[in-house]
């Protein structure tokens, strides 16, 4: 009989279904089927994270009548931490927290597993992280901070180290939820014109959303080359103070 004892396997295997968790969280962080008119409007985040009702702002008396005029829950005119305070009630809060549940859901069903498995090789080329912040990745891309609060839970379960946070959030930080922010707010830019009805500016949607994720990629290789460049010097520093220190021989004696 043998002595030798069989280590026991911890790594999960990735199935069929982890792949189907990884396509529905991709679906859901990505905004594909926001504003969709049909049923599977459900699954974006931005469906689901809906908006604050709008309550009475101001009051005024014409000469038709009464005139009312509305605003969202955090109200106008605010300032200071209680304005902060309102904002991030209405808006942070609820979409920290449903991005942080959704995706405790979809790692539950391995969808981390698959994104680790399958998308590794390219996020290692691309950014300098593992395939596990794809999730994170496309989260950030919608809303900084579902993005934000993704990445703080790979760090904390160990999913990423030092320099991935790094090259991660030099990633984000770079044209902040470019999907979100740019496409909205442009949108009412791009479609201005001249006397003549011809564009202002001679950009398209889609040529600005791939300016910015290129941004963003160059972003995060600067990074990986700063943090390259310290490692190597500290090396250097290491060698050089070993080499200058001395080395005491031990003889012993039966």
């Amino acid at each position: 009989m043998s002595d030798k004892k069989q280590q026991p396997n911890n790594e999960e295997k990735v199935t069929i279904g982890c792949y189907i968790s990884l396509f529905l969280a991709i679906v859901f962080f990505s905004g594909i089927a926001a504003g969709s008119a049909y049923f599977w409007s459900f699954l974006d985040f931005t469906t689901l994270m809906g908006s604050a009702g709008k309550v009475v702002s101001k009051v005024t008396e014409t000469p038709e009548g009464l005139k009312t005029a509305m605003s969202t829950f955090r109200g106008v005119g605010g300032s200071g931490a209680i304005d902060g305070f309102m904002l991030a009630i209405s808006m942070v809060l609820p979409g920290v927290m449903l991005a942080m549940g959704m995706i405790t859901v979809f790692e539950h069903y391995g969808a981390l597993r698959a994104a680790k498995q399958l998308l590794t090789p390219v996020m290692q080329f691309l950014i300098g992280v593992p395939g596990t912040a794809t999730l994170a990745l496309i989260a950030c891309l919608q809303s900084t901070d579902g993005g934000a609060a993704l990445t703080r839970q790979l760090k904390d379960s160990g999913a990423l180290n030092y320099r991935e946070i790094n090259n991660f959030s030099a990633f984000q930080m770079v044209a902040c939820a470019p999907i979100t922010n740019f496409v909205t707010f442009s949108a009412a830019v791009l479609a201005m014109t001249d006397s003549t009805g011809a564009q202002l500016v001679p950009l398209s949607m889609g040529m600005g959303l791939m300016v910015l994720l290129i941004a963003k990629v160059v972003g995060a290789n600067i990074m990986r080359l700063i943090q390259w460049r310290l490692q190597a010097r500290q090396s250097k520093s290491a060698a050089s103070d070993l080499a200058a220190s001395p080395v005491t021989l031990t003889v012993e004696r039966n």
